[in-house]
């Protein structure tokens, strides 16, 4: 099928129309356009921060796992100007989410003081947890825009608790499914829709508050609505909306143009499903661009996993324009104009386009990462010294649940596995080490919250050496994350990407390396192994997830494949869990990055001296632990050293 949005291009470019002709276009002036664009930003900010400050969640807490937008209405094409610096990817499927969930229930049966709620993956996108919230706000009796909180909730039923994992095999393993239906009613809860969520799902002693105070922030941004059609006008503001999402698609447009008109192709995907490792599933991308717009044909891709690993069409629509926004117009703002020059073809029944029964989806991030990351390899063909690197292409999600000694259930979702990772770089410069995914602007959460909701302590957090892709710009390394667990523990960690590269280089930067999951069993008189970090460190560990040496238990690309859900959700004894992620990609030749970078990098510790010569052909003296300050780059052994690396390679 082919997606695309209902609303028009403007004729001529925004900064072309005189004064008249833009209140003509858009019912007020540039200034007052230009002030409610802020306002809509300011709007959805506030609405986020009353949840984030007084959630009991520490995925909603800590992790900002929640998107806010503002909308306009049915005959406007529910435009949406804005959405809250949350995660991306819950903000795009919240754009197509809320006229899904309006046309599906019926905008004539809402009434003011209204919430609409649902959750379906096939309707809303993302997963079962991520419960879409939708107001209306009236005027004059219409409805004049519908404030939206995706929020996670901590648990929604299903065989696992928390749902973090990659085994169920159909939606009725997957969780409480709610189609479109009311959470309030004019003002008042409905008891039906209440019990029907606490009779399924565990912790609703978290879930209860944190879904008042939803519905608090809803109240809130109806309230910031008001005040600014009472200030503005009505026509105002839904100029504004307009104008908003007219500037996003305008510059989207222009930096399409700029490209030359082309065909590119590319291929990425995940090393299994749930079951076992004899499927992989692969992402067919051709990318075909004409004039100011752009196809995107998924034909060819791998049909529907045979576990939950799959994603919806909403969360390819947002990943395209999210890959495409970043390399076109990374500046502007995230809003449903940017979408208006993309057009998306889409087999369905595939990995990313999955249909129920049995294409049941929860981790729609993974594949998320897999459709930005099959864009950028497809667009680097085309953007030349534009290109972006990859990331580590994946959330390397853990999620840990057990009991305490009262019997009380505990889970720890997202918080000790590699959440947090590298970036790849691009022409600007180095990545960072220490972020989410591409896709997840989240917030990495703080070890003492950490510690306190969970039986676990953290005792390493740091960057690998030598594991970023080298380049003028090198990429973010690789992250260790040791956590001992106090008590016995199941864990669900989510690894699909070991076999292939996921952070793959540009304009000549070099691959980043791969990683992997191991856990250290106490002794034998229960004494906890804590690993050291050496090339030695791995041998007492198990295996549990990566393309890892035989030998040494240590990744290599050489290595022998570990299947990643072989121990899922078994419970462990109290244990050391040590998750290194994947390096991401460099930026340009290695042998032209600045030997004082390089220098400044072994300092640092990101770059090894042995490092320092393989990777960048420069010689650097010195001990970085004991003398940091004290090391040195050997100008003449390093030109000496390049001139050979260079003749060798051609």
């Amino acid at each position: 099928m082919t997606i695309t949005t209902p609303e028009t291009r403007p004729r001529q470019l925004i900064r072309d129309l005189d004064e008249a002709a833009f209140r003509d276009a858009y019912g007020c002036d540039r200034y007052t356009a230009t002030v409610l664009g802020n306002r809509f930003d300011y709007l959805v900010e506030h609405m986020s921060a009353r949840l984030l400050t007084g959630a009991f969640s520490p995925v909603l807490r800590d992790f900002y796992d929640l998107a806010c937008t503002v909308a306009g209405p049915a005959e406007l094409g529910y435009p949406v100007p804005a959405a809250s610096n949350g995660i991306v990817l819950m903000a795009g499927t919240t754009i197509d989410a809320v006229p899904n969930m309006v046309n599906e229930y019926g905008a004539e049966r809402l009434r003011p003081g209204d919430v609409l709620i649902a959750n379906d993956p096939y309707r809303t996108g993302n997963h079962n947890n991520d419960l879409v919230f939708t107001r209306p706000v009236f005027v004059d009796g219409a409805i004049a825009a519908f404030v939206t909180l995706n929020a996670h909730q901590l648990d929604m039923g299903g065989t696992v608790p928390g749902g973090f994992s990659a085994t169920k095999q159909n939606v009725f393993e997957n969780g409480l499914v709610l189609s479109p239906r009311l959470l309030v009613s004019e003002g008042v809860n409905v008891p039906e829709s209440w019990n029907v969520i606490f009779d399924n799902v565990r912790m609703a002693e978290v879930l209860l508050p944190d879904m008042q105070t939803v519905c608090s922030s809803l109240e809130l941004g109806e309230q910031l609505v008001r005040e600014s059609i009472d200030r503005y006008g009505l026509a105002a503001f839904h100029g504004a909306m307009r104008y908003a999402t007219d500037a996003a698609a305008e510059r989207m447009a222009l930096g399409i143009a700029e490209l030359p008109d082309g065909d590119w192709e590319a291929e990425h995907g995940v090393d299994c499903d749930g079951i076992d490792d004899t499927e992989s599933y692969p992402v067919r991308v051709a990318i075909r661009k004409r004039g100011d717009r752009i196809e995107v044909d998924f034909s060819g891709t791998h049909r529907q996993a045979r576990t939950s690993i799959n994603a919806t069409v909403w969360e390819v629509k947002t990943a395209i324009g999210v890959a495409l926004k970043y390399n076109f117009d990374p500046r502007g703002r995230f809003n449903s104009g940017l979408f208006r020059n993309i057009d998306i073809v889409l087999p369905e029944g595939t990995v990313v386009s999955a249909l129920p029964p049995d294409g049941a989806v929860f981790l729609y991030f993974e594949q998320s990462q897999v459709i930005l990351a099959t864009a950028l390899m497809a667009l680097e063909q085309a953007m030349g010294e534009r290109a972006i690197a990859g990331d580590r292409a994946g959330t390397n999600l853990h999620t840990a649940f057990g009991a305490w000694p009262d019997g009380r259930p505990w889970v720890s979702a997202m918080q000790c596995g590699g959440e947090i990772g590298p970036y790849g770089a691009n022409r600007h410069g180095d990545a960072d080490t220490q972020c989410m995914s591409y896709l997840a602007n989240g917030v990495a959460p703080s070890v003492e919250a950490v510690e306190k909701d969970s039986p676990v302590v953290m005792l390493r957090h740091e960057p690998v050496p030598d594991t970023a892709g080298p380049g003028v710009h090198r990429g973010g390394n690789a992250m260790l994350r040791d956590t001992l667990w106090l008590t016995d523990a199941a864990h669900s960690i989510i690894e699909l990407r070991h076999k292939s590269i996921t952070g793959f280089g540009v304009h000549g930067g070099g691959h980043g390396r791969n990683g992997g999951v191991w856990i250290y069993p106490p002794d034998d008189a229960g004494a906890p192994n804590v690993p050291a970090t050496g090339p030695d460190s791995f041998r007492s560990g198990t295996a549990w997830a990566g393309v890892l040496d035989p030998e040494t238990n240590a990744p290599s690309r050489q290595g022998e494949y570990v299947y990643p859900f072989a121990n899922a959700n078994v419970s462990a004894r109290q244990s050391v869990l040590r998750y290194i992620t994947n390096g991401a990609g460099g930026w340009g030749d290695p042998l032209e990055r600045d030997p004082e970078k390089v220098r400044i990098d072994v300092r640092d510790e990101y770059v090894t001296i042995g490092g320092a010569a393989d990777l960048y052909g420069v010689v650097v003296t010195g001990d970085p632990h004991e003398d940091p300050e004290g090391v040195a780059v050997d100008a003449d052994a390093t030109a000496a050293l390049r001139e050979q690396m260079r003749a060798e390679r051609g």
